[in-house]
């Protein structure tokens, strides 16, 4: 598996995993236009065999040193792998290349597998977001990870 910067060519296939994968998916539209944004970092999981087998995709946008997490997915059939901690392991070296501080995310207060991935990486709970996530209606934990 090689992580590799996300390009405009890969947009159809990410946004097609992402409407597999959430109820409020982002746009094909959402993730071309955050490629073409100079804060906004997106990687891309592939195979080693074809870059264009898309396995997961993940990315941060930055201001100032704190960057917030909007989105990590793994397809639905590459998933526990180790493909989301190798993903997440390259996106905070860059953003530790930006002079990024701190870095934060919200995750569905049900999804232990990925808090758990997420404390793996160093991230910790700093509070819930009452009703944050619509279909289903759920709280979210934001996670804080210090860079330093």
């Amino acid at each position: 598996m090689i992580v590799r910067k996300m390009t405009i060519k890969d947009c159809d296939r990410v946004s097609e995993i992402e409407k597999d994968t959430f109820s409020m998916p982002w746009s094909r539209d959402n993730f071309e236009g955050s490629i073409l944004q100079e804060n906004y970092c997106l990687l891309v999981a592939v195979s080693e065999e074809d870059d264009s087998d898309i396995l997961g995709y993940c990315c941060f946008y930055y201001v100032l040193d704190e960057a917030e997490i909007p989105n990590v997915c793994v397809r639905k059939d590459m998933r526990g792998q180790g493909i989301a901690f190798k993903m997440m392991t390259e996106l905070i070296k860059r953003a530790k290349e930006f002079e990024v501080r701190d870095m934060y995310l919200e995750v569905r207060v049900s999804n232990e597998p990925a808090r758990a991935l997420y404390r793996k990486l160093g991230f910790r709970d700093v509070g819930i977001r009452k009703g944050f996530y619509d279909l289903p209606k759920e709280d979210a934990v934001i996670m804080r990870l210090n860079t330093e």
